[in-house]
């Protein structure tokens, strides 16, 4: 399999790495970004020829006028993806330009740079097969699962309409607080706005510049971000005209609970399984994290086990734990053996191909 990126971007770098990692040869072109050497390609003509797959890895606004310089280079043996954050409008050039003639599928890839920066796992990908190309999203499923995706199915419209729920209100949440200075840093805050804060940091380090993009080509954004403000100008107007005496009790301003559905115990044990996905999913990103320290130090001859600095990292949870309240000979103890399944993976890592060293 030849994977040919048409856009080097942030996205199209992630991607890139990806593929490497999975040991799937690509090439790349970029005439605004510096593409390395060896997977360049000089033009279209060269990036697209002998490829398996053509991934359109630019802006969503930019998807017909991409395709439009393609068609020309393009094989009906070949598949065509995007992987813009909406759907329903590449769809529609994809059916365009490539019609019934070239293969082709819209996906989504549901992660970004700094997701995969901090190895957050599971990765996932929507994918919205054409019914005059079913063979196309089976050929995209599979290069997806090969760099370790999960594939997910939906319509265009099924798609847009979660994203403009989800993905279009967190941007325009996190751009509202932005700038009425509610995201500046604070000298306390309540752990409520410690959530919402990671999710600002988070939307301005992966992926701020696509706030237009995402606002103006999502077809039902709109619809998302009206039925927020009118719920919260509502909310505002109660505040308003409820008298202080009335005190909280005003069914205008309850919360639903959990109620009967989720009785003290049974809540603990739920919030605990929880916690407990969630210390899993940051096993798994440690090892992957552990795995790149390895990859690194086996360029420089270092060995897996590091006595000195298991040495201070013992040390510094210990300190940590004692911040926190926590028992630090059990913590110690459970680092112990976070770090002997560290090395583990990196010993598995080591097998399959090369000799990384640890962390």
């Amino acid at each position: 399999m030849v994977v040919a990126l048409l856009g080097f971007g942030r996205f199209g770098k992630a991607l890139g790495s990806l593929l490497g990692e999975a040991q799937i040869q690509y090439r790349a072109l970029d005439p605004r970004v510096d593409v390395p050497a060896p997977v360049r390609a000089p033009g279209l003509r060269e990036l697209v020829a002998g490829a398996s797959v053509v991934v359109l890895a630019v802006p969503v606004p930019r998807t017909r006028e991409a395709l439009e310089s393609l068609r020309p280079h393009l094989l009906p043996e070949q598949v065509v993806l995007d992987v813009g954050s909406v759907k329903v409008h590449p769809y529609a050039d994809l059916q365009a330009v490539l019609g019934d003639a070239i293969p082709w599928v819209a996906t989504h890839p549901l992660f970004g740079p700094v997701s995969l920066a901090l190895a957050e796992r599971p990765l996932r990908v929507v994918v919205c097969p054409s019914p005059r190309h079913p063979a196309a999203a089976v050929r995209a499923g599979e290069l997806y699962r090969r760099i370790g995706c999960e594939v997910i199915e939906q319509t265009p419209e099924g798609h847009d309409r979660v994203m403009a729920h989800t993905h279009a209100l967190t941007f325009f949440v996190a751009k509202g607080m932005l700038d009425a200075g509610a995201g500046m840093e604070v000298p306390f805050a309540p752990p409520s706005f410690q959530a919402i804060s990671r999710t600002i940091e988070t939307v301005r380090s992966d992926a701020g510049h696509l706030f237009a993009a995402i606002q103006r080509e999502n077809p039902f954004a709109h619809e998302a971000r009206h039925q927020l403000l009118q719920a919260l100008v509502e909310i505002d107007r109660a505040l308003e005209a409820t008298p202080a005496e009335a005190g909280p009790e005003s069914a205008r301003f309850a919360i639903p609970d959990l109620g009967a559905r989720s009785p003290e115990l049974q809540e603990a044990r739920e919030l605990i399984d929880d916690v407990d996905r969630e210390l899993l999913s940051l096993l798994a990103r440690r090892a992957t994290l552990a795995q790149r320290a390895g990859k690194a130090k086996a360029q420089l001859g270092h060995p897996i086990v590091d006595p000195a600095r298991e040495t201070r990292l013992l040390a510094e949870r210990r300190d940590w734990a004692e911040s926190l309240h926590l028992d630090p000979e059990v913590v110690e103890e459970l680092f112990r053996s976070i770090l002997r399944f560290s090395r583990r993976a990196q010993r598995s890592e080591a097998r399959e191909g090369g000799e990384p060293s640890g962390r």
